[in-house]
């Protein structure tokens, strides 16, 4: 994602409506001072915009971030499900993916989208639609080029129920 604060984009909005322009110009403050962490939690409180509408398609939102490390919070919906009635291995490793890649964003100087090179996912629980999960991200090698993260997906206990490895690179196309 790429904010855009141009004058003809908050003439625009403006003109439209006097308080979008106001937030548009605000996101755009943030995108381009906070850190990779910083903004990521912004997110979390609410004063940055989600990246993508998928966050709420797959139940996905932003617990916390601090440098190399990132917490969501998910709840998957029925739709997520397999005609097993569990959800299915394709969410989880979008969510795993999600965590990987915010975790490598978090410890950049500026927040930078990540593109994934290999994700390893282990399933080790049947994950069930209307639970509440804890997803962690880990950076475990913040390169300069490449970054290794992991993520594991937790139950109500604490107890995995998935874990994921990743490469992951920076998105060039946001970069500034």
């Amino acid at each position: 994602m790429s904010v855009e604060a141009t004058p003809q984009a908050l003439w625009k909005a403006s003109q439209e409506d006097p308080q979008e322009a106001g937030a548009l110009q605000e996101a755009a403050d943030l995108w381009n001072t906070l850190s990779g962490a910083e903004l990521i939690q912004a997110m979390a409180d609410g004063r940055f915009p989600q990246i993508s509408d998928i966050n709420d398609y797959i139940g996905q939102d932003v617990a916390s971030a601090e440098p190399g490390r990132v917490s969501l919070a998910w709840t998957p919906g029925e739709r997520l499900c397999n005609p097993g009635g569990t959800v299915h291995g394709g969410y989880i490793a979008m969510i795993l993916d999600n965590a990987v890649c915010l975790a490598a964003s978090s410890t950049c100087e500026r927040f930078m989208p990540m593109l994934t090179l290999n994700l390893n996912v282990d399933y080790l629980r049947g994950v069930r639609a209307g639970e509440a999960y804890t997803v962690t991200g880990t950076c475990v090698h913040p390169g300069a080029t490449r970054m290794v993260s992991n993520a594991v997906v937790a139950d109500g206990r604490g107890r995995p129920v998935a874990q994921a490895s990743a490469s992951v690179i920076p998105n060039k196309a946001f970069a500034r």
